[in-house]
């Protein structure tokens, strides 16, 4: 009899099983892998925590009804990806729970200056803030002309960052547009 190591466990397991529990297991153990991601959504992204850019599948439960989130119940590498295929590491595999966590921030958060609390803010009221604190600042700090008089044109008084799971397309977009108002000080995770 020809059995591969995995068989050899799988029939030992199921064996063991019945003798002492009294049941047969092998339907159950059938069926167990299909049951975790049976009748979810896969969709593929990137793993966000760091520059590698890892493939991820998110397995998601839900009637795609509108208005409806799914819920995610599965997160696993992707084996057809050409970075990781299908492997991740203790971050990437950990994926699932950042999903799910109760602590994760869903709107936008202020602390106001001499306050030792977070509000919360409306989406519209946090990018009102956010375009005027970056209009305040690059009025203050923008840089016409140098001491010999030379055109500079630029602004010195913030930077941007970018991330790795950013498109090439969407970092063409956010550099011209930082460009556009004269930063200087731009990086990308991704560029490593």
């Amino acid at each position: 009899m020809g059995l591969s190591r995995r068989e050899f466990f799988k029939v030992g397991t199921g064996s063991a099983a019945a003798l002492l529990l009294g049941f047969d297991a092998r339907p159950v153990l059938a069926q167990a892998k299909e049951l975790k991601i049976a009748r979810t959504t896969e969709t593929r992204s990137t793993c966000p925590y760091c520059s590698v850019s890892c493939g991820v599948i998110i397995h998601t439960l839900g009637d795609k009804a509108k208005n409806v989130t799914a819920q995610v119940v599965h997160v696993e590498g992707d084996p057809d990806h050409p970075i990781n295929r299908g492997t991740l590491c203790p971050k990437g595999a950990s994926l699932q729970q950042e999903i799910l966590n109760d602590r994760r921030l869903k709107k936008p958060q202020v602390r106001r200056p001499g306050k030792t609390g977070w509000e919360d803010i409306s989406w519209e009221k946090a990018i009102e803030e956010v375009a005027r604190h970056i209009k305040k600042t690059r009025d203050e700090t923008f840089v016409e002309k140098n001491a010999d008089g030379k055109t500079l044109n630029r602004c010195e008084g913030f930077a941007f960052n970018g991330g790795c799971t950013d498109t090439n397309e969407f970092n063409y977009l956010v550099v011209k547009a930082m460009r556009s108002m004269g930063v200087v000080y731009m990086e990308n995770q991704a560029r490593v």
